[in-house]
């Protein structure tokens, strides 16, 4: 696991490692430094320009600078601020560059530097930018230098990782202690370039016993898959049911199925109409196959395969018709196991809400953007705005677990415990991929993981293997059937 911090939580950490563990400051400061300076080796370090503001983001600028300096790298420092808002440590640690003969220079000679140091803000931004800032942030992105941003990129927002007007387009992002929200949630991540985590010695001791209320998952995370038996057989390991697809369209009841076998399950049947039977079988003869005409969906059989399940999934490809609408008020009236509805269900769901009322299971929902915009009767650029409390919401209002979907994937049950993921790529930005995931997500469960649990392992499982199926064969035309695929070399 690994906590993403706000300003006001990384603020709070760091006073209380100085404050109250007795950790100096200038200590503090000096090992951000020194972790800038050893990330910095991978940069064409003929001319460096340290920009610096008026804060302590300004003050490891002139920090960086002054070990550049003394390793006889040619430096410049720029300061743009205000000269009567400097913080104490700014001052101090600009007296020390000046003593040790640091070049300070008052503009911006373009094209003169290889490498550029963006140590204006940080994490302290909290308005949009204006005036000689957006001047200077404007001509540093004209330059043809790497830039390397100290804890934050000048102009995006810790918090959210918003545009505060303007920003620095980074290559790449030295963060201290711990990540931050700004970076990892887009658009944010993709002025933030890669983001390394750096050690400064301020550890969790400095949340002082109240953690973060946000959090990614790292491989290590792995370990949460259920455990498997030497004795055990294929009732041992759950039984799914997919309720999926519609006539003569199979291919997302093929995906959810096939992915909750990659997942480990025992068992696997679908329900489906009948005339997806012939290519079922043939695609995926490990599964139980249960077909259904449209004169027909009345009797036990239903009854029998809700019950026969451990965990359902119900929606993917279904279509929005009569037919699917009973299949799914059917499964919320009388399902007793965990339910993950997608796709098609969702949209019916939008239109008749009170499907969800006063339901006594655990449900996940994993509605992608254009789905929650119908979901909450919101346009999709107010959820994007603030996607978490978007999430949260929704969750709490609905008592379930909620994934929404996005570059960046939300899971939460609407209470301040809230994941982030972060494994994924713009691959995965095809048709079936969301099918792959209601199959990860159901097998999980199905092996007798909690619903938020499986919910969050399973996004991660998912956007694993979308980078191994990148990694193997590349961004452009990756199918849903790869990234299933790539599922065993993330679980074995």
């Amino acid at each position: 696991m690994e906590y993403l911090l706000n300003s006001e939580e990384m603020k709070k950490c760091d006073l209380a490692t100085i404050e109250k563990i007795g950790m100096p400051s200038m200590v503090l400061m000096e090992r951000a430094a020194l972790s800038v300076v050893e990330e910095l080796a991978s940069f064409d370090l003929r001319k460096v320009l340290v920009v610096c503001g008026s804060g302590n983001n300004g003050a490891d600028g002139y920090a960086v600078a002054r070990l550049l300096h003394v390793q006889k790298i040619k430096v410049d420092v720029l300061f743009v601020g205000n000269e009567q808002k400097r913080t104490l440590e700014n001052e101090q640690q600009k007296k020390i560059a000046e003593h040790y003969g640091v070049q300070v220079v008052t503009d911006i000679e373009t094209n003169q530097y290889t490498t550029i140091v963006d140590a204006l803000f940080g994490i302290g931004l909290s308005r949009p930018l204006a005036g000689k800032y957006v001047e200077v942030i404007k001509r540093i992105n004209q330059i043809e230098a790497g830039i390397l941003s100290v804890d934050m990129p000048s102009g995006i927002s810790a918090d959210n990782g918003k545009v505060m007007g303007i920003s620095i387009k980074a290559t790449k992002t030295v963060t201290f202690a711990f990540n931050k929200i700004g970076l990892v949630l887009y658009p944010g991540a993709a002025y933030a370039g890669q983001v390394k985590v750096r050690d400064i010695g301020i550890t969790e001791a400095g949340f002082e016993g109240i953690l973060p209320k946000i959090y990614s998952y790292t491989k290590k995370d792995l370990d949460k898959l259920p455990e498997r038996n030497p004795y055990s057989n294929k009732g041992t390991y759950g039984k799914v049911l997919v309720i999926a697809g519609s006539k003569n369209m199979s291919g997302a009841a093929y995906f959810s199925a096939k992915t909750a076998y990659r997942m480990g399950v025992g068992l696997v049947r679908i329900v489906t109409p009948e005339e997806n039977r012939q290519i079922l079988q043939t695609l995926l003869p490990e599964a139980i196959i249960t077909t259904y005409d449209k004169d027909q969906l009345e009797g036990e059989w239903l009854t029998d395969a809700i019950n026969w399940a451990s965990a359902i999934v119900i929606g993917p490809g279904m279509g929005v018709t009569e037919e699917a609408h009973y299949l799914l008020s059917k499964v919320l009236s009388i399902s007793e196991v965990p339910v993950v509805i997608d796709a098609d269900a969702l949209t019916i769901i939008s239109k008749q809400p009170a499907l969800l009322e006063n339901h006594s299971r655990n449900i996940i929902v994993t509605p992608h953007l254009g789905e929650m915009s119908r979901l909450i009767g919101k346009p999709i650029a107010k959820i994007t705005d603030n996607i978490i409390e978007v999430a949260r919401q929704y969750a709490a209002e609905k008592k379930l677990t909620c994934v929404l979907k996005d570059a960046r994937t939300i899971v939460t049950e609407g209470v301040d415990d809230t994941y982030v993921n972060v494994s994924g790529n713009n691959g995965m930005a095809t048709g079936g991929t969301g099918d792959v995931l209601t199959g990860v997500i159901v097998g999980l469960l199905a092996q007798g993981l909690k619903e938020k649990e499986a919910a969050r392992l399973g996004v991660y499982i998912h956007g694993l293997a979308g980078d191994a199926a990148a990694a193997n064969k590349g961004h452009y035309g990756l199918l849903a059937d790869d990234v299933c695929d790539a599922i065993n070399d993330i679980v074995k």
